[in-house]
């Protein structure tokens, strides 16, 4: 063999190797980023697309600028993030986010977008978003393609499972690949998908097996296999349904106890038809949203958190104040007059009503929940607890535990007990029973207040706030037991556990309708309610 032909066949294997790793060596990041600065659409659209191919969260700033209209060229054809400031612009390396100093509006030309190119980019983000150091962003892009995901996504999901080191994005990002191998695979690929989701609970999994299943062009296998699937899935849905309506019941249950609590005090022990216990607990929400603003206005932002702490004992002693000084100025004339009783707590729950609007304004008030009642987290699929009705399930109890520990293990609990047995021998016994009523109303109007900064959590604070809870309140009292604090807690949940599995069949308003007229019936069989109390006078 000659020299020559020699040296040709080793330039040709040169050219070759170069040929093969000429791709490589210019599909780095910032060669691809400069190509987004090409003179024409195509070869912006090309660059797009080669960075939603090439998989590095990084490049997402930049496809992000050039979205918003943020992408600029220098004089010396750099691609640079620019963000207008004064008559110039403030730089930024669309690689490494380092700043680069400002330059001159006419220093710079922005980079145009046409319908195409917006297209590209929101495919390329789409896949791009499953690199992004954002783990927040990691997880939407995963579901996303669970929705949304195509034969082309499967290759990226692929690559991002392959690169991601958190366990949870993992599955949701394996359950998306397995959703699209549903739509496009062989036989046998679309079985393993079906049996690596039959342990989802997520609706959309459910939808994808209903349509594989009803596809008449599929393999009868596959048919068969996502049929199966189907019908497992759909137990799991009931059995969650009814877990999820369980945990509502019981969250509206413990906060018509919360509303509830402080009227069967005042009504088992005064006998008083108190229609204003609904303004007591609006005053503790309002308590709430000033002591929020107090603490926006004159304290750090980091204590912030710490206002719903404070505003518990500021809403009992405020409602507690207010409860008492009604007590001893009006409702203490009217004992033994239950007619005039109702009709002067209405007025002054209109009144109460009527002073918050001028003081506060008709608008709805908004108290914000702390950080840490902010969010939740999902026990199982499909099942999502929120922590602000988590905390005011365990927020009820303790309250609760703390007022049976006064009724049954304090001296005023002792008299409070005496005067609801049998109020004529407890005052022979020396019991002052006319403080043991202001007490005792002031005691009930107080956590009617702690009700009103729980209710500030899971909804707006307006001068109507009490009239939704207090009819309520009057059912859970009279079905639980006047003055019986384990009838109150068992009317509470009751009530609140059937009304949230009524309202799927019935409706909110026929759901109510039918506890309403179910508890007219009870209280015919049963005047006292669930647990009647024991004494004399209650029993004369």
């Amino acid at each position: 063999m000659s020299w020559a032909r020699i040296i040709t066949l080793v330039f040709g294997l040169l050219v070759c190797l170069l040929g093969a790793i000429g791709p490589c060596l210019a599909a780095d990041l910032p060669g691809l980023i400069a190509a987004l600065g090409a003179e024409d659409f195509d070869g912006r659209i090309k660059s797009v697309d080669d960075l939603g191919e090439f998989g590095d969260g990084h490049a997402i700033p930049a496809l992000q600028a050039l979205t918003e209209g943020n992408l600029y060229t220098t004089a010396d054809k750099r691609v640079v993030i620019g963000e207008a400031a004064g008559s110039g612009y403030k730089l930024t390396d669309p690689v490494t986010l380092a700043p680069l100093g400002e330059a001159a509006s006419d220093a710079v030309e922005k980079i145009r977008v046409n319908n195409r190119l917006r297209g590209s980019i929101a495919g390329a983000l789409s896949r791009l978003m499953l690199f992004s150091p954002n783990r927040e962003d990691r997880l939407s892009a995963a579901r996303d393609a669970l929705k949304h995901g195509s034969a082309e996504a499967a290759e990226t999901l692929e690559k991002a499972l392959a690169a991601e080191h958190d366990d949870e994005l993992r599955a949701v990002m394996q359950s998306s690949l397995f959703a699209i191998r549903l739509n496009a695979g062989t036989p046998e690929q679309r079985i393993a998908a079906i049996k690596g989701l039959a342990g989802s609970n997520d609706p959309e999994v459910g939808s994808l097996l209903a349509h594989l299943a009803a596809a008449p062009d599929t393999d009868a296998t596959v048919r068969q296999a996502a049929r199966a699937a189907l019908a497992s899935l759909e137990r799991r849905q009931v059995y969650i349904g009814l877990g999820l309506n369980l945990f509502q019941g019981i969250s509206l249950g413990s906060v018509l106890l919360l509303a509830a609590i402080g009227l069967a005090i005042t009504f088992g022990v005064m006998g008083v038809i108190n229609m204003a216990h609904g303004e007591m607990i609006m005053l503790g929400a309002y308590s709430a949203y000033v002591v929020q603003e107090i603490f926006r206005a004159m304290l750090p932002a980091s204590l912030f958190g710490w206002y719903l702490i404070v505003a518990v004992p500021v809403a009992f002693a405020v409602a507690g104040a207010v409860g008492i000084l009604l007590e001893r100025c009006i409702i203490r004339f009217l004992y033994g007059r239950p007619l005039e009783t109702l009709l002067a707590t209405w007025g002054i729950s209109l009144v109460l009503q009527q002073a918050v609007r001028m003081i506060f304004g008709a608008p709805n008030k908004e108290v914000s929940n702390p950080s840490w009642m902010t969010g939740g987290f999902e026990a199982i699929g499909g099942f999502f607890v929120t922590w602000n009705r988590l905390y005011i399930i365990l927020f009820c109890f303790v309250v609760l535990g703390i007022l049976v520990l006064i009724v049954q293990r304090t001296h005023f609990g002792l008299q409070m007990r005496a005067v609801t047995q049998n109020r004529d021998m407890a005052r022979a016994m020396g019991i002052p029973s006319a403080r043991v009523d202001a007490l005792t109303f002031g005691l009930g109007s107080g956590i009617a207040g702690m009700a009103g900064v729980a209710l500030s959590q899971i909804g707006n604070v307006s001068p109507n706030l009490g009239t939704i809870y207090i009819v309520d309140s009057f059912l859970v009292v009279v079905f639980g037991g006047v003055g019986n604090l384990t009838g109150t807690l068992v009317g509470a949940m009751s009530l609140g556990i059937v009304n949230k599995f009524l309202e799927p069949v019935a409706g909110a308003v026929l759901g109510k309708v039918v506890i309403l007229i179910a508890i007219i019936l009870f209280i015919q069989r049963r005047p006292r309610g669930l647990f009647a109390l024991k004494g004399r006078t209650v029993e004369a």
